[in-house]
Order: C-alpha cells, then structure tokens, then sequence
C-alpha cells in the first residue's frame, strides 16, 4: 500500500500592509507634519478654553453695563421694554448680583426658564475643568440650552454678578473658532513641516544618500576611483562618518590589493613549486653522497646541511597551503632555547659586524615548534642584521641580546638589538603583509609571517620599546617547561628533550 502523501499546510496570502512609504525623505517629511501637527493640537485645548472664557466674560462685562440703567431710574424700577432691549443687547436671559451682605438683587429680569443652566464659574477654575469646559459646550445639544455663569463685578461692590446667556450662540462661535483654528494649524503645519524638512533633507538625507550611494558604488567596483567618497569638510558627525567612510575604504581598497598581490604571488609559486622541489631533492641526494666521505669537516657541518635541506623541503611542501589558507598547526613540544638561539642566528649571518649575545641558560627550555620557532628568530635577526648594515655612518658593531623571562604559565623571550630603531610610520603597519617593511625593497613579510607563527602557538610576537638605542621585540609563548638538570654544549632544536 502506498504511503498518504503528507498534508501540507495551506499557503496563506500575506495581509494587507497599512502603507509606509521607502525613501528616507518621504518618512521625514510626513513623520515631521504629523510631529508639528500633533504639536499644534496640543495647543488647541487651552486656545479653545481661553476663547470661551473670554467670550464669556464679554458677555458679563455686557450685561454688568446693561444693569446700571435700573441705578438711573429714582424708582430703581425696569420696564419690561427696557429690560427686553437691554437683555437684546447684551445677549443675555437675566442679571443679578450678590451684595457683601448676601443679599440676592435681579438687575435685569428675565423669562422663566424651561431647562436648569449649567453653571460656569469664572472666578476660580480647575485647569482640568477649564481645558474640559469648550469640548462640553460643542458636544451638548438641544434648544433653548442656557449657560449661568459667575464672575466678579466690576462696577458693583458686590460678592459676584451672575449672568443667564443662550448656549446657542456660544457654541455656533467656538465652532467658528475651531474650523479657523484648525485651518491655522493645517498651514502652520504644512508650512513648518517643509520648512524642518528641506533642512533635515539638505544637511542630513542628502549627505547620508551621498554616504550610501558610494558605498553601492564602491561595493560594486572597488577599483573604481570615482567610488571613493570625498569628505565635505564638515565638523559634524556627518562630516566624520565619511572621513571614516574614506579610511575604511582606503584600508580596503589597500587590503583587496595585498590580497590580490598575494593570490599573484600564490600562482608564481605554484608554478616554481615543483622545480624548487626537485633541484632541493637534487641537493638532499648531494648531501647523501657527502656523508660517504670520511672528512672531519664534512661529517661536522653535514648535520647543520641535513637540518636546512629538511627545512627548506618542508617550507616549499607547505607554501601552498600557507598562501591558500594559513599555517599548519605548530607541534609544540619542550626544547632548549640556547642552540635554537645560535642556529638561527647562523642562518641569519650573523658575522663579526653582528654578533649574538645570549643570556639564556643552557638549560633553559620552551615550549613550541622546533621549525616555526627557528623561523621566527631568524626573521627577527635577520632584520635586525639588515637594519644594522643600512645604517649609514655606523661604526660599532651591531648585537643582539637575548633573554627569556618565564612567569604566570608564560615563557617571554626578548631579543634586543642596538639599531636605529623603528620609525614612527613603519611601527602602524609593522606586522601588515607587504606593508611593515622598513628596508628599500623589502616585502614586508618577515615580521608577518613571525608574528602568524607566533599567534598559532597561542601566543604573540609585539614591539616592545624602540628608539634611537635600538629596538626589543617580545615573543611571549605559552608554556613553562622545566629546565634541564645537565645539559650538553651543542643540541640541535629540534631534539625533544
């Protein structure tokens, strides 16, 4: 029976997005109107609040005027015909006031009410209820909706005056007042809004798409010259994000061409590989043959040959890999420091005009490659021995002093040399590949290659002091080995002891 097929989940179309536009500056300019338009809305509470009260006010002011005609009269007495006018006038229902003795007087009378004001005081009002009290006016409804409302005199001396008005024309007035404000605001809007917004768009959005379009530019070609962003001048961080921008471009563009200056290099020695192997197996079947002799001599530096032969086979065996990948990993093992001392400083030609002066013990040992090892000390003294010989005027003897320090676990050997030093501008790039070489014509891929060496045994290889006295350079391994107890004169570096 054949297997049911497994059911699959349905496919769900995605939903429907609420729109929001791409660009940088079409998010700037609508975020900057909602932002001034949300500013000015704020606004518009207290603006509608101070409107009311003041039309109130008006209001009282009005009726406060039209009450004085009773004092005019000897009788103190109001027509109802006066009363009407003056109630038409002043656009209210009724006026009265409340003497300091508490006595209650109609200044102006008015038509029985059908409905019960709300009141309104003006004399001490609640900020909360003050911003509440024109949104309450607009929401309420019906006919014949009266307003009471309460302030202090000013032509009376009295407690308050109190004022019955029509709600209908306070309401058709702040709405007025409402559609004109908001027709402000909407200007006032538009208006700051593409103001902020051709100012963040000329100091911020065109430099940043500057920014962007030349790291498109340069990611698409890095050869290109013209993708190469040039700094404006600015001092702001604009202005530092494409000096930036510049460097790390510069760094590349000189790291693209290390590395293609390496992959060059990769291709020439795969290509000389197979004959180097060959005249180095010619010279190993040589060295054989010299072993037959019976010379003192020959059977002396015989061994010393082997060693170079071995080392020299090896490194051309293992260049490919080093220059595809990396270096393989160090067989570290306890070795004594002394001979792996003097052999290198052998293949480095060290000569009467450059002498090796060894603190070390006999019995000093650490722990590392014995190959990779002897390749990073015959760097360093190889480098040394040239900076001595290119010195000009020099008439001392150039030396390099060896120590080894061991603490915390660490085995520290510092080689000291009396050279010029190294300058200010090499010491950036000392380490960098085909660019730390300090010497006319070098590579500059001694001191790389010893500090790779270095960094694959767990460890380093630093400066750690140069001048016009000369340079030390620390080679920090891990690892403290126990020292020997006897020890013989000569022992090859690589004899694990």
């Amino acid at each position: 029976m054949a297997d049911a097929p497994i059911p699959q989940p349905p496919i769900r179309s995605p939903g429907r997005r609420f729109f929001w536009p791409g660009g940088l500056s079409a998010r700037l300019l609508i975020l900057t109107i909602l932002f001034v338009a949300g500013a000015g809305a704020m606004a518009v509470p207290a603006a509608l609040a101070a409107f009311e009260e003041q039309w109130l006010l008006d209001r009282v002011r009005a009726a406060e005027l039209a009450s004085l005609a009773t004092d005019v009269d000897p009788d103190q007495v109001m027509s109802e015909a006066l009363a009407s006018k003056l109630r038409a006038g002043a656009g209210v229902q009724t006026v009265a006031i409340l003497d300091n003795d508490g006595n209650r007087f109609l200044k102006v009378p008015g038509p029985r009410l059908a409905r019960t004001p709300y009141l309104v005081d003006l004399r001490d009002r609640a900020l909360g209820s003050w911003l509440s009290a024109p949104f309450q006016t607009l929401s309420g409804g019906g006919e014949g909706r009266m307003v009471r409302v309460i302030a202090e005199p000013r032509f009376y001396d009295a407690q308050f005056i109190e004022v019955v008005a029509p709600d209908a024309a306070l309401k058709a007035e702040l709405t007025r007042y409402l559609w004109r404000l908001l027709a402000v605001m909407a200007f006032v809007s538009a208006f700051a809004g593409g103001l902020v917004y051709l100012s963040l768009n000329f100091f911020l959005v065109r430099p940043m798409q500057r920014i962007t379009r030349s790291m498109e530019r340069f990611a698409a070609d890095p050869e290109d010259a013209a993708a190469r962003i040039e700094p404006s001048g600015r001092r702001d961080e604009i202005g530092r994000a494409e000096v930036e921008l510049g460097r790390m471009q510069g760094e590349l563009h000189t790291a693209l061409a290390s590395r293609a200056r390496l992959a060059a290099l990769g291709e020439a020695v795969a290509k000389i590989n197979h004959d180097l192997r060959n005249m180095l197996t010619s010279a190993q079947i040589a060295s054989e043959r010299l072993a037959a002799l019976k010379d003192p001599k020959v059977t002396q530096a015989l061994p010393r040959l082997e060693r170079a032969l071995d080392r020299a086979v090896t490194l051309a065996s293992d260049v490919l890999t080093y220059g595809k990948t990396q270096e393989a990993a160090p067989d570290a093992r306890p070795l004594l420091l002394a001979p792996a001392l003097e052999i290198a400083a052998e293949e480095a030609r060290f000569s009467d005009r450059m002498r090796l002066v060894s603190g070390v013990d006999p019995a000093d040992r650490v722990t590392a490659d014995p190959d990779q090892l002897h390749r990073i000390l015959v760097n360093l003294m190889r480098n040394a021995r040239e900076a001595v010989e290119q010195q000009e005027g020099r008439t001392t003897p150039g030396q390099v002093q060896v120590s080894l320090a061991q603490e915390d676990g660490v085995s520290l050997i510092y080689l000291a040399d009396n050279g010029p030093g190294v300058s200010e501008r090499a010491r950036e790039r000392l380490f960098q590949p085909f660019a730390g070489s300090t010497r006319p014509g070098g590579a500059g891929l001694g001191l790389a290659i010893a500090r790779e060496l270095a960094v694959g045994h767990g460890g380093d290889l630093s400066l750690a002091q140069t001048g016009p006295e000369g340079s030390v350079f620390e080679l920090r391994l891990p690892g403290v080995p126990p020292r020997l107890k006897a020890v013989k004169k000569r022992r090859a570096p690589s004899s694990e002891v």
